[in-house]
């Protein structure tokens, strides 16, 4: 005889009413269909973790959806303000279970099952309301600080879903590191979308390196600009997200098993971007460079047996030998 399914309850703290699980389902839903690469990590979750992670998404989806939308830009900023005042609500207690807001209910339930900085999302939007302005970026050092506003605050975020082992080695430098490892996600989200982002009037990549490459006249086709070296740039680029990566990755070892095959799945199909993006670079303004889903899947596979953590860990042990 078929059993009606029962809604997973979280297992930290105590259980979850109807309202709060119906949603973290909407949030989850939200999470599956918007964020395809995110959700290959965080299936490998336990449910209460994924239910967090899933809730965070959600509201920061909301905030990009916001500043990618098509309305005009005042109105884009009252709106980041009306979601940053949501956050306050959540911050400070004030949403109960019956809000008609399903995303501030999960959020706000997660925030108390787990030690969530919520200021990261203060951060997120603080860096998309740079969007919405229209900032451009001189040097490296300039982009660093949006790309920590916007996904360093993600790494930091998910950290307190996450936690750490136990006895972690380096644990204290934990909350650094996430934010690395965003930084290193957010540049290779950059190399990907050069071509759509340039149809959208925004570059991100700095412009004292697009001077010295000679792409200081932007991506507007498929081919790249006369006299430039853009492969060049790219390379560039990707050095600069490989040196990332190889800091941020230094996380694995102070997660638990499941938390670390969720953070090495997500890094492992960036990572994986990274090198198709380097080895042909003029792939990005010809279309987005992805992976296929089995591929995904065999990434994610991957850091749940434990292996890229194993890995990582090696290579870490070894760059500290004398």
């Amino acid at each position: 005889m078929n059993r009606p399914v029962e809604a997973s309850q979280p297992s930290n703290g105590p259980q979850a009413s109807l309202p709060v699980l119906a949603a973290y389902q909407y949030c989850e839903v939200v999470t599956g269909q918007q964020a395809r690469n995110f959700a290959y990590g965080i299936k490998l979750l336990p449910t209460a973790k994924r239910q967090a992670m899933s809730a965070i998404y959600a509201f920061a989806r909301r905030v990009d959806d916001i500043g990618d939308g098509p309305l005009d830009d005042a109105t884009k900023a009252r709106r980041l303000e009306e979601t940053r005042d949501v956050l306050r609500r959540v911050r400070e207690g004030g949403i109960g279970e019956d809000d008609t807001d399903p995303v501030a209910v999960a959020l706000s339930d997660a925030s108390t099952r787990f030690p969530i900085p919520l200021g990261g999302l203060d951060e997120l939007i603080d860096g998309v309301r740079m969007d919405v302005r229209g900032e451009e970026y001189e040097t490296w050092d300039d982009l660093k600080v949006y790309c920590r506003c916007v996904a360093g605050s993600i790494g930091r975020l998910s950290l307190g879903v996450f936690g750490t082992v136990p006895g972690a080695r380096g644990a204290e430098r934990a909350p650094e590191i996430a934010d690395t490892l965003g930084l290193a996600l957010q540049l290779t989200n950059i190399l990907r979308d050069l071509r759509e982002d340039a149809g959208n009037g925004r570059t991100y990549l700095p412009s004292d390196d697009l001077a010295k490459f000679g792409c200081q006249d932007g991506f507007g086709s498929a081919a790249p600009p006369q006299g430039s070296d853009f492969d060049g740039l790219v390379r560039f680029e990707a050095r600069r997200a490989e040196e990332l990566f190889q800091e941020g990755l230094r996380l694995l070892p102070m997660l638990d098993r499941r938390s670390g095959a969720c953070v090495s799945a997500m890094a492992g199909i960036y990572y994986r971007l990274l090198g198709r993006i380097a080895q042909d670079p003029s792939a990005v303004l010809r279309g987005r460079v992805s992976l296929a889903g089995r591929e995904k899947a065999f990434v994610a596979l991957r850091g749940l047996s434990g292996l890229h953590t194993r890995q990582v860990a090696r290579a870490a042990a070894a760059r500290e030998r004398p």
